[in-house]
């Protein structure tokens, strides 16, 4: 049997990192979800005009897209996209050329830092799903597809 896999949408407010000030702003301009930020910030110059709008620093803007890019990803979510970026990816695609292995390594060495523990740490497997999963969200005809 197979899983359908498609790009996920989240409410701007579960993304880490972006206060209910900042989501105020975003929603002010229309932007309510991981879609629209995404959609909003597609070019340098729309990123510009955004973060001029939303009087932020371009750098938090670009945090907030790389967190909603790496939220498409089922698997990854809000739940762990605040992860990845502090594991040094900032992309789907990044993400699907990273070997689970290395990945894994800097995840726990991650957690065992920061929170002193590695019992909570995501395993060996789901890292290895977050990748596979990211290799068809990274492929651009990739909207909805099958996954063995």
């Amino acid at each position: 049997m197979r899983d359908r896999i498609s790009s996920q949408n989240w409410k701007i407010i579960d993304l880490p990192g972006i206060s209910a000030r900042d989501c105020q702003k975003l929603g002010s301009l229309g932007i309510h979800t991981t879609f629209d930020l995404l959609q909003e910030a597609k070019t340098r110059s729309q990123r510009i005009d955004l973060a001029a709008k939303l009087q932020v620093h371009p750098h938090h803007l670009q945090k907030w897209i790389a967190l909603a890019d790496l939220a498409r990803i089922p698997s990854v979510g809000c739940q762990y996209c605040g992860l990845l970026l502090h594991s040094g990816i900032i992309s789907p695609s990044q993400l699907s050329t990273t070997p689970a292995s290395r990945l894994h390594r800097q995840v726990l060495k991650l957690y065992v830092a920061t929170l002193q523990r590695n019992d909570l740490c995501p395993s060996a497997g789901e890292v290895t799903r977050w990748i596979q999963q990211a290799r068809w969200i990274a492929q651009p005809t990739s909207e909805s597809r099958q996954i063995p």
